[in-house]
């Protein structure tokens, strides 16, 4: 799967870039903290995450004002300025109702979106999202996480990657740590910090006439289970789903099961854990790792880097929704005669 970025305006005039990947109905993903089109579509966790979404739909994605591929702007960030962004992207879509899902942050922006604009949103999902701010954590937590992004970013987002992923790996984590310093800088990424404290939309959930799923993870470290609740019980009809877990990304820990739920309520097709297909070079490197090969044989086999290699097989473990190398090989020697490639 590929996605193709383009670039629309806001009211303002700011540019903000948005990404296209899959075809069917639209799912609208707004971000949470911070985000990158591009990196994000690197890093092979988050990729397959999103092509997980984009399955049998157009997922559509997008970086707000002063993070990743959308322009820098002088304005101070706001729930008015995140919804006209919202807009922007959004009307690019048609006059038919479609899926909107927000994340973290972004949960916010989507309970705003669908009280102002309910024809316009068929289903609601919120992840990881609050209903106020200033409950998310200690007012002393707070001043101590912005003073330390302002003052040393290097440093912050490594801290808060251990907040948001504490059950990826070593190597995850350096990753995510490298991709938010490259997202936004410092004073961004305070300013975006800021107002997740900052916003409240108890007051606009009994507005909210969507259909909506609210799913959390049971030990999110960077948003309390009860604000998820706090959502669910203010939005009427709401569905609250608590999931096994301590990450706050959606693409950390167990992912596939996160997928399903939001699949199943979108009314989506859920394939089961391990049944998706490889492409013709995932196949050669995963009959490579039955075989028992490191990421430098494999690429030696096949004349590749030994980067390359290591991110052939990440991406087969995250398609196939296992956890370790051991469990491709042992899929592939049962699949092998009847699995045909696909591109």
């Amino acid at each position: 799967m590929q996605q193709e970025i383009a670039r629309v305006e806001a009211a303002d005039g700011t540019g903000v870039a948005y990404a296209s990947a899959g075809a069917g109905r639209p799912l609208v993903y707004i971000p949470g903290w911070l985000s990158h089109l591009e990196l994000s579509w690197q890093l092979p966790e988050e990729r397959s995450f999103y092509e997980s979404l984009a399955t049998d739909r157009r997922l559509i994605r997008y970086d707000r004002a002063g993070c990743g591929l959308s322009a820098p702007t002088s304005r101070p960030p706001s729930m008015d300025f995140e919804l006209e962004q919202l807009a922007a992207v959004v009307a690019q879509l048609g006059p038919e109702p479609f899926d909107l899902i927000g994340t973290s942050l972004g949960a916010l922006v989507a309970v705003a979106w669908a009280a102002a604009h309910p024809d316009t949103v068929r289903r609601l999902v919120l992840y990881g999202g609050w209903a106020s701010g200033a409950e998310v954590s200690p007012p002393s937590v707070r001043e101590h996480v912005l003073g330390l992004i302002e003052a040393h970013w290097g440093l912050g987002s490594d801290v808060l990657t251990d907040i948001f992923a504490p059950d990826a790996d070593a190597a995850m984590r350096a990753q995510f740590g490298r991709y938010q310093r490259a997202c936004s800088t410092s004073a961004t990424a305070r300013a975006m910090l800021a107002l997740s404290y900052e916003l409240e939309v108890r007051g606009l959930l009994g507005e909210v006439r969507t259909p909506t799923l609210v799913v959390h993870r049971a030990d999110d470290r960077a948003a309390p289970v009860a604000q998820a609740a706090a959502l669910a019980e203010g939005i009427a009809g709401a569905r609250l789903v608590v999931l096994p877990g301590r990450s706050h990304l959606p693409y950390a820990g167990d992912t596939h099961e996160l997928v399903a739920t939001v699949r199943r309520f979108l009314g989506d097709r859920v394939a089961p854990r391990g049944s998706r297909t490889l492409t013709a070079r995932q196949s050669e490197v995963a009959a490579l790792i039955s075989e028992g090969c490191t990421n430098r044989e494999i690429a030696v086999r096949l004349g590749i880097d030994e980067r390359s290699a290591e991110g052939h097989v990440e991406r087969i473990r995250l398609r196939l929704g296992f956890r370790s190398r051991a469990q491709v090989a042992a899929w592939y020697a049962t699949h092998r005669d009847r699995t045909e490639p696909t591109k």
